[in-house]
């Protein structure tokens, strides 16, 4: 895991869900000599940090197979540092990314003790996670029924007692509620894995040392011609790698577009302080969110 201090100093950390939940696995794996607090959406783990209540948050960016989880990249305009053109909201607290964790999520299908696969006719569970194994949902013909999170649906189907009601949820959950596993690891893809984010109140940055490092920005560009094209020339002119770039709307406007962008590098590198400079010359905007080690599952992506 990373070598950042207020990582390694952390005593209590806050996850959206119940105990059982993906995030509580991951972040269990990542940071296990700390306290977990569970809460119910991905704002109040944030804000838990935000209010001094936790050290850290732990919170889920994009999955392998369902893709981007939208709600933290809306909460994103919360974070980080300005480089050009950004005032942060009056009285709001900036948090920063201070490091990464992969986890390889495998999902179970469980029942109340006595139920039968066959017998299933409806399954609960949070929105990715259901996106996460659809070719099972397709085979047995279950009705979807979406809930606020996994271990939360493995609470909720274990009071139920309906033999005919099943969770998408992790083992731990299974165990924590007392249900029975009716089709072991049925995820789509046999890579899933989802990526965390490890958030703080003030950044941590690593030394420019040569070991891999993230930076993670948000940008808005210039209302000119090409002026995507023209921010985006300088990573490719000047050899930086960029691994991750999306685009989402601002505040409801079709006309105001913000992107997210994962670069491979340190802004104290060379070329990435050259490839970050004609960025800004193209943008209007320029939110640093984190810059951190890269975490070593990046090394063995196929």
């Amino acid at each position: 895991m990373s070598e950042n201090t207020l990582i390694a100093r952390a005593k209590t950390v806050a996850f959206q869900g119940e105990p059982g939940a993906y995030a509580n696995l991951a972040a269990r794996e990542a940071l296990p000599h700390a306290q977990f607090i569970g809460k119910p959406t991905f704002e109040a783990a944030l804000d838990a940090v935000r209010h001094g209540e936790t050290d850290l948050a732990f919170v889920p960016v994009e999955n392998s197979v369902y893709g981007r989880i939208a709600d933290v990249h809306l909460l994103a305009r919360h974070f980080g540092r300005a480089v050009k053109g950004y005032v942060p909201d009056e009285g709001q607290k900036s948090l920063f990314i201070l490091g990464e964790h992969f986890h390889r999520v495998r999902h179970q299908l469980l029942g109340v003790k006595g139920a039968q696969l066959s017998g299933v006719k409806s399954v609960f569970s949070q929105a990715p996670a259901l996106g996460q194994v659809r070719k099972v949902i397709k085979e047995l013909g279950l009705v979807e029924k979406q809930w606020y999170d996994t271990a939360g649906a493995a609470r909720h189907v274990a009071e139920l007692k309906d033999p005919a009601c099943a969770a998408v949820a992790s083992t731990l959950a299974g165990e924590i509620y007392g249900l029975e596993i009716l089709k072991p690891d049925i995820e789509d893809a046999s890579n899933n894995m989802t990526r965390f984010l490890i958030v703080g109140s003030e950044p941590d940055d690593p030394p420019n040392d040569g070991r891999p490092v993230i930076s993670t920005f948000l940008f808005g560009v210039r209302n000119i011609p090409a002026a995507l094209y023209k921010a985006l020339g300088g990573f490719a002119t000047n050899g930086v790698n960029m691994t991750k770039l999306e685009s989402y709307q601002l505040g409801g406007s079709f006309n105001a577009t913000e992107f997210y962008a994962d670069i491979e590098g340190h802004p104290d590198q060379h070329n990435v302080r050259l490839a970050l400079e004609e960025l800004s010359f193209f943008s209007s905007r320029v939110i640093m969110l984190g810059i951190y080690p890269a975490h070593p599952y990046r090394s063995e992506m196929p």
